[in-house]
């Protein structure tokens, strides 16, 4: 049995009823439950049943948020990030309602829980809480005129391989206003997307491999704790887990056994990274950009490339 506890919200799921029944009975003598059967609704998120698994969805959560934000009638759009557009350089006049601002940008960070397709896009409006502008609410709008959209759309859960595997990309110095780089990454667990991340780099980097490889060395820390959640959970790993890196600098310096003095000022993420490699936890493989699944969380993209990597994550429709 599996037991999943949120405040005073839980699931119980395993393969043997009578001792789920068993054990609610027991629970039922110390505290007053509430049974509602079959999961339906978890914490805000819907969970639909069908012949090929399970289906993760927000669709009325989304709404909500266009309600709130009085843009339910609001024109759709097929990006929820206009292509190549670049973050402003210069103040522009404060936003009038900046508490709108912030709520509405942090219900979207909850949407992403099913909507990783939102997640760059979110992660760019947040980092302009504090002081809000019209250009800024401009790109909250575009957000939520893509939701409109995709109400619909979410995340399957379906059966397959057991297996991890993880995607890590970067945008080099991607934010005009202090250089900083974006790194995401995210991680399969056979079919099914499980984890990703996006988040602007702490420091600025150098060069692009310096990026590259400070977003790799985050994947690396993600797959480690996956590893012994799923060792937990009786799924070992048995093979190292493939890191994906369509950066051929990157992982040359993480296999490299030779430490270079050019890159001291990553001597920890270098050794971090390559003794995961040699105790077989993980393994690099290089990938080319245009297999690159993390880029949808590192950048904006045409329709067409942004349509590819959202099927490529496995965010779909209810109805598809």
């Amino acid at each position: 049995m599996y037991i999943l506890i949120y405040v005073d919200d839980f699931l119980v799921t395993g393969n043997d009823q009578k001792a789920i029944h068993l054990l609610l009975q027991q629970l039922q003598t110390q505290f007053a439950l509430k049974q509602l059967g079959n999961i339906h609704l978890f914490l805000g998120i819907q969970v639909i049943r069908s012949k090929q698994g399970y289906f993760l969805s927000q669709e009325h959560y989304a709404t909500k948020i266009l309600n709130d934000a009085g843009h339910k009638d609001c024109k759709a759009v097929p990006t929820p990030v206009i292509p190549d557009s670049k973050q402003r350089d210069s103040p522009l006049q404060l936003f009038s309602d900046p508490s709108l601002y912030r709520r509405i940008a942090g219900s979207l960070q909850y949407l992403s829980i099913t909507r990783p397709d939102i997640a760059f896009a979110t992660n760019r409006v947040c980092q302009h809480m504090q002081s809000p502008t019209a250009h800024d609410f401009k790109a909250l709008t575009r957000i939520l005129r893509y939701i409109k959209g995709t109400l619909s759309y979410g995340l399957p859960i379906t059966a397959g391989s057991m297996d991890l595997r993880t995607y890590s990309d970067a945008d080099w110095v991607s934010d005009t206003s202090d250089r900083k780089s974006v790194s995401g990454f995210c991680t399969f667990l056979g079919p099914n997307l499980i984890s990703w991340t996006v988040k602007k780099q702490v420091t600025v980097a150098k060069s692009s491999t310096e990026a590259e490889y400070g977003s790799l060395s985050a994947a690396v820390s993600d797959v480690v704790w996956l590893r012994r959640l799923a060792q937990e959970l009786n799924l070992s790993q048995q093979s190292p887990t493939t890191i994906h890196c369509n950066n051929t600098s990157a992982i040359a310096i993480a296999k490299n056994p030779v430490f270079h003095a050019r890159t001291k000022h990553i001597e920890i993420d270098y050794h971090f990274i390559r003794q995961q490699i040699s105790s077989g936890t993980i393994k690099l493989e290089h990938i080319s950009s245009t297999d690159q699944v993390a880029d949808i969380l590192t950048k904006s993209f045409s329709i067409s490339r942004f349509i590819e990597l959202r099927n490529k994550l496995t965010i779909c429709s209810t109805n598809a």
